[in-house]
């Protein structure tokens, strides 16, 4: 368990004063260009899709979500942002849209019942896609009345699966003939349910098996669920693979934690299997579909993590989990407990800090089976990026995410990028 240099984050200003937390929805494209999206978490405006060119440096804004939708005006709560990231599919990047202001009902973030200056309710989350060449934005489905809280792509068959949010419906949409098939829910009430009873927090990554076409996602209960788009069949493992005593201990009725679920896998298609980790544990996992066998292989948390032997402070663990294919290098960005800062344990109703932390970006060599935390990142005026749940490979030696940081007086959410160490 080894530390190196101080790496320093540099900081991009995309122009957009409203831009909140953001999870996921970042992503390399193949000309090495990076595609993201900003949230905002106001009801009547949406969150914008920008695109980032290293050998320039220069940001392109390209579209409001409502306007890529078709609700610019219409007085309905806003497609406020994305919760996934872009998928190349025949010349195209899809993604998906989800809502970015919630109304508190009983201490907790939930889908509007009312809008704060009367106007009509949340329409539903967008699968869209643009075309790199002109910047044309389709707009391919809407899921009624309910976000998207996850979306995978698969490319050799051409359809695209979306969890919808809170109810936990999943979705597959036959790109190529337009046809959306409604799978099924895949964890009770979902996000939707009374807390103790029949709530159930969602999945928030899914993985797509390119050999059968199967895709997979999570439970709170610790189970995988398995849906084959040519039976129209959605199954439950029912053995709960995912509950480990290494894992914790959760009450998977109460909100605040992700409970059993992975917080994040990635397909490895050089291994023909998948690489995830358990989110408030830092577990990483390899799974092997075909048998649905899941091995724990170590905790990849940040060091002054696994030396405390605290869970880390985001309470539903790290979304910036990625695979350089071809070093077949894990990088993971992640939180880790500031010396002499008291570590906070109180209990959130939703996923969020429970106190102040640093970013580490730690990697994990799948070849040599080697850690390394390559220490705390801070910007170049000393200060520390926060919210950071996102993560994406770039082709110039950089890696890229979205995180909080102070501007002109304000707390606001930019890109960032980190040089990526050379050694692993």
């Amino acid at each position: 368990m080894t530390r190196s240099r101080l790496l320093i984050v540099q900081s991009f200003d995309s122009g957009f004063a409203l831009a909140h937390d953001s999870y996921n929805c970042i992503s390399a494209a193949p000309d090495g260009r990076i595609y993201y999206v900003l949230a905002s978490a106001e009801p009547d405006r949406g969150g914008r899709v920008f695109r980032f060119n290293p050998a320039t440096t220069r940001i392109e804004p390209i579209a409001e979500l409502d306007d890529c939708c078709g609700e610019k005006n219409s007085g309905c709560i806003a497609q406020g942002k994305s919760h996934d990231g872009f998928y190349a599919f025949e010349g195209r990047f899809f993604f998906s849209t989800h809502i970015g202001y919630y109304e508190s009902i009983n201490g907790m973030e939930r889908l509007p019942v009312h809008h704060p200056a009367g106007g009509g309710l949340y329409p539903g989350g967008h699968l869209l896609s643009i075309d790199p060449a002109n910047d044309r934005i389709q707009n391919h489905v809407t899921l009624p009345g309910e976000g998207i809280i996850a979306m995978t792509l698969d490319a050799d068959r051409g359809i695209a699966y979306l969890l919808s949010w809170p109810g936990g419906v999943l979705y597959a949409y036959h790109i190529r003939s337009g046809r959306l098939v409604t799978a099924g829910k895949v964890a009770g009430a979902g996000e939707a349910g009374e807390a103790g009873k029949d709530y159930r927090v969602l999945c928030r990554s899914l993985l797509a098996d390119p050999r059968s076409g199967t895709v997979y996602g999570s439970t709170a209960e610790g189970d995988i669920f398995s849906y084959q788009p040519d039976h129209n069949l959605l199954s439950v493992t029912e053995n709960q693979p995912l509950k480990r005593d290494y894992f914790g201990q959760y009450a998977i009725a109460d909100p605040g934690s992700m409970a059993y679920h992975w917080r994040k896998i990635i397909w490895n298609s050089r291994q023909h299997c998948a690489y995830g980790v358990h989110g408030n544990s830092g577990y990483l996992f390899r799974f092997e579909p075909e048998n649905g066998s899941l091995e724990l292989l170590q905790r990849i948390s940040s060091a002054p993590s696994q030396a405390s032997g605290m869970y880390d402070q985001f309470s539903y663990g790290y979304l910036g989990l990625a695979l350089d294919e071809q070093s077949q290098v894990l990088y993971y960005l992640c939180g880790g407990p500031i010396a002499g800062e008291k570590h906070e344990g109180a209990a959130l109703a939703k996923g969020g800090a429970r106190g102040p932390e640093n970013l580490h970006l730690v990697t994990y060599s799948l070849l040599q089976h080697t850690y390394r935390d390559h220490g705390p990142l801070f910007y170049g005026n000393g200060e520390r990026p926060t919210y950071v749940n996102s993560i994406a490979l770039g082709k110039d030696g950089y890696i890229y995410s979205l995180a909080r940081l102070e501007r002109g007086g304000s707390t606001i959410t930019d890109l960032i990028r980190i040089p990526a160490p050379t050694h692993y």
